[in-house]
């Protein structure tokens, strides 16, 4: 797995392997409904404000994760906006792609706190993100607008620098278990 500072030439291969409807069904947006709507949310991943990667699997852009909400002055960046094409499930992607983020936020950035933000009914992501493990720090009620202008309750999870050494070894022990058990 590696992750690559999102371009144009990420758009078409990223395009190509978005149809699933389970990819976005937690997203803000349905960018799997048309092309159009793609585009536009590839667009809106590289507006300032936000750090996009994609995510390579095996060489093939696969899916995406970025950097959001960064405060350099308060030292906290939110890591999300995170999809997977359903062939890259269980690869162990998802895991390696939050260690990079992380290690390179509280490494060589000096964050002090990484966030991470969720629809409080995806329970998959839920379970993800307690298993790194992040703290849950509760539920925001009616948080934001999604899909077309449905309410969306968000649970927050956060990863601070004194947690970190152990989230790391966590990440690590689990990257190899899943190697060893593909």
């Amino acid at each position: 797995m590696r992750l690559e500072p999102l371009e144009d030439r990420h758009e078409e291969p990223l395009w190509d392997v978005a149809q699933d409807e389970r990819v976005w069904r937690w997203m803000r947006v349905r960018a799997d409904q048309s092309r159009e709507a793609f585009r536009e949310w590839f667009e809106a991943m590289l507006a300032p404000g936000t750090l996009p990667f994609a995510t390579l699997v095996d060489g093939v852009p696969l899916g995406h994760t970025s950097y959001l909400n960064v405060r350099d002055g308060d030292r906290v960046a939110e890591i999300g906006n995170t999809w997977l094409a359903s062939q890259a499930w269980g690869t162990g992607a998802n895991t390696e792609a939050k260690l990079l983020l992380m290690q390179h936020a509280f490494e060589d950035e000096g964050f002090l706190r990484v966030e991470f933000k969720t629809d409080a009914a995806n329970e998959r992501a839920r379970a993800a993100l307690a298993a790194l493990p992040a703290e849950l720090e509760g539920v925001f009620r009616k948080h934001m607008l999604v899909r077309g202008g449905k309410r969306r309750d968000s649970a927050w999870y956060s990863v601070i620098d004194d947690e970190w050494p152990a989230v790391k070894a966590a990440l690590r022990e689990r990257l190899a278990r899943e190697a060893r058990n593909p």
